[in-house]
């Protein structure tokens, strides 16, 4: 050894020995890494150069019973880029512009921020657009969205409900059928290019699971009919200058909601544009006292109590009953009239008369079990139970006042769902309003069936009380729902609003009724919400709305079969004189009948004022008169239209 090495021996011994510590901790590090660590390796690296990206399900659409569809998804693209990852910013802003057609100086602007990060270059662009950008410019980063579109603006809006910006239900249908129109989204890994600057690609090989998309619902309603409710309830508020209206078109036999709609309503593509009490479907949330189209429950109470016939008479005092110090009065004044003459001329003191002689039990079991004050089981959010108190909570006036239509709040799907069940022979039908919900594959769910709630009456009540609304239409209140050649039962309703805690000087004008009724296959309810005075009546501005409605429908549906009506209407509309009690009133005027809510005014010069004002008082005219004798001058002339309520000036003369 030389002086030299013995010199640095140490050094060099330390020195050889740090390599092969450091090589042994080297390959001891190298093999941990290899060996024991290479999955969590292997999963940062697969982080490092691949990237996971979801799969959007496209939202299920909505149709109507004839699948016309009533939403639409309208695909777009949104368009950006991380700038820090970009090199030939010129290139890209110019290829950009060719597909968009956009200024490229546009572009190039947002590429050359000297912020880094990432950059919106397009919020939406067509699917068209978007599926050639993310084919020919790898290196942006696009993305797939939806947004909903209604075709059919306000028709339906309040059943059909819209989204919120994320395309998730808020109100309605969209809302409530939620997790089947919503789908499952998917994903897909991809492999990224080098730092990331060409963008990304699916290999074969890497994992993909593929979105479940959202289920079509297919509802009972027909888009048709759902047009026609909403143009003549708009029609009829114009006209008689009412708050509002509702309305609502059922099948009998199965229970399918065919339209049913508020108004005021909203358009779908704005609902912001619009106060949000319009998205309510009153139809189904809000509840009122319906008045005497309630009078089928008494009514069918007493056929079924068998206490009382058909041809049994009532005195109905003309016009007018005390109860517990309160006066209850008819519209006419009314003196003996049969069970069936009460009901068709909606009665209110005949009716009570009834109801005292079946008593309480069976007014309360038929409320019961028409359905009122429980919920239909429609399905649909915000739905209202109404008001049938307990007959423990009833007063002495209850019996009275329930029988008429007071003291009981209802909708007017409730409401809807009783005609229904007569117009079937007496089965309780829960209401229907979705048909069917299809999977992506074309596969149903669900599908409706007819579900009976109850069996309420045998079908001879049923029929006998069906006969009985058709004399409402033919003869009684509602002759302004009578369309010539079919058949219509119904009845009518005017109802006193209970505003504030008491009773106020507005008014719920209502019709319910069904057609052919023969063969019932469209039940309906109109409600008119405050109408002007005159209008207030359910013969004067609800039916005359029921009747424009069928007449629309029956010429639309060719399913609908003709029956040519040959009932001879009855020229002693009222019982006859009997056991010495007074003679009644005829309902039947003896001049041309009100047109479509007004009453002609008749010629009542040469008259006694004794006469006159029989005959205007009749016809729901106010006679206001000067002078003494007969009439020699009248204002308004005769043959002219008025509203019920009017007053006719009269000048008498000796």
């Amino acid at each position: 050894m030389t002086k030299n090495y013995k010199k640095y021996r140490s050094r060099i011994i330390f020195i050889s020995l740090g390599f092969v510590l450091l090589w042994t901790g080297l390959s001891i590090r190298l093999v941990k890494i290899m060996v024991f660590d290479s999955s969590h390796y292997r999963k940062i690296g697969f982080k490092q150069s691949k990237t996971q990206e979801p799969l959007i399900a496209t939202r299920g659409n909505i149709f109507d019973k004839n699948e016309v569809p009533l939403t639409k998804n309208i695909i777009h693209y949104s368009v950006g880029v991380h700038v820090e990852n970009i090199n030939n910013k010129n290139e890209i802003a110019t290829s950009l512009s060719e597909i968009t057609g956009r200024d490229s100086y546009f572009y190039s602007n947002k590429l050359k921020n000297k912020k880094t990060g990432y950059q919106v270059l397009e919020l939406k662009v067509s699917r068209k657009v978007g599926e050639k950008i993310e084919k020919e410019l790898p290196e942006l980063k696009t993305k797939k969205s939806s947004r909903r579109f209604y075709p059919h603006a306000n028709i339906a809006s309040q059943i059909i409900g819209f989204t919120k910006h994320n395309d998730s239900g808020l109100v309605g249908i969209e809302r409530h059928y939620e997790k089947f129109l919503a789908g499952t989204n998917g994903w897909v890994v991809k492999q990224k290019n080098v730092a990331g600057r060409k963008g990304s690609y699916h290999k074969t090989s890497f994992p993909i699971k593929k979105p479940v998309q959202g289920s079509n619902i297919q509802l009972t309603i027909d888009i048709e009919y759902q047009s026609i409710l909403q143009e003549e309830l708009q029609r009829r508020i114009d006209e008689a200058g009412a708050k509002g209206a509702m309305g609502i078109l059922m099948n009998p036999q199965n229970g399918d909601i065919l339209a049913m709609a508020s108004l005021p309503d909203f358009n779908l593509n704005d609902p912001n544009g619009f106060p949000l009490e319009n998205q309510k479907n009153k139809v189904v949330t809000d509840q009122f006292e319906p008045g005497s189209t309630y009078k089928i429950v008494a009514a069918t109470a007493a056929l079924m109590s068998e206490k009382i016939k058909l041809s049994d008479e009532f005195n109905c005092e003309e016009g007018k009953v005390q109860i517990d110090g309160w006066t209850i009065s008819d519209h006419e004044q009314f003196g003996v009239l049969t069970f069936p003459q009460i009901i068709a001329n909606s009665s209110n003191v005949g009716v009570i008369k009834i109801a005292q002689k079946i008593g309480r039990d069976p007014i309360y079991s038929a409320s019961r079990s028409f359905g009122f004050g429980s919920y239909t089981g429609i399905g649909f959010p915000g739905e209202s139970q109404g008001v049938l108190r307990k007959k423990s909570d009833w007063n002495h006036m209850s019996i009275a006042s329930v029988s008429i239509g007071y003291e009981v709040a209802v909708t007017a799907l409730q409401i809807a769902s009783a005609y229904a069940a007569i117009a079937n022979g007496g089965v309780l039908l829960k209401p229907q309003l979705v048909k069917q919900i299809v999977d992506e594959k074309g596969n149903a769910i669900y599908t409706s069936k007819p579900e009976s709630i109850r069996k309420i009456a045998k079908p001879s009540v049923m029929h006998e009380l069906k006969q009985i609304l058709e004399k409402v239409v033919n003869e009684g209140t509602g002759t302004k729902a009578e369309i010539e050649g079919w058949t219509i039962a119904g009845k009518t309703g005017t109802a006193i609003k209970y505003l504030e805690g008491s009773y106020s000087r507005k008014y719920i004008s209502n019709f319910a009724g069904f057609f052919p009724s023969e063969n019932p296959q469209v039940v309906g309810v109109v409600v008119l919400d405050e109408p002007n005075h005159g209008l207030h009546w359910g013969g004067y501005g609800a039916a005359p709305l029921f009747k424009r409605i069928a007449e629309r429908i029956i010429n639309l549906d060719d399913s609908f079969k003709h029956y040519k009506n040959e009932t001879v209407k009855s020229k002693n509309v009222l019982a006859s004189k009997k056991d010495g009690i007074p003679p009644t009133l005829s309902t039947i005027s003896t001049v041309k009948p009100y047109t479509d809510g007004y009453v002609i005014i008749p010629d009542v010069r040469g008259m006694s004022i004794k006469k006159a004002k029989k005959l205007l008082i009749k016809n729901r005219l106010k006679p206001k008169f000067s002078g003494s004798g007969k009439v020699v001058w009248q204002f308004p002339r005769p043959g002219s239209q008025k509203l019920p309520g009017s007053s006719l000036v009269m000048s008498l003369k000796q």
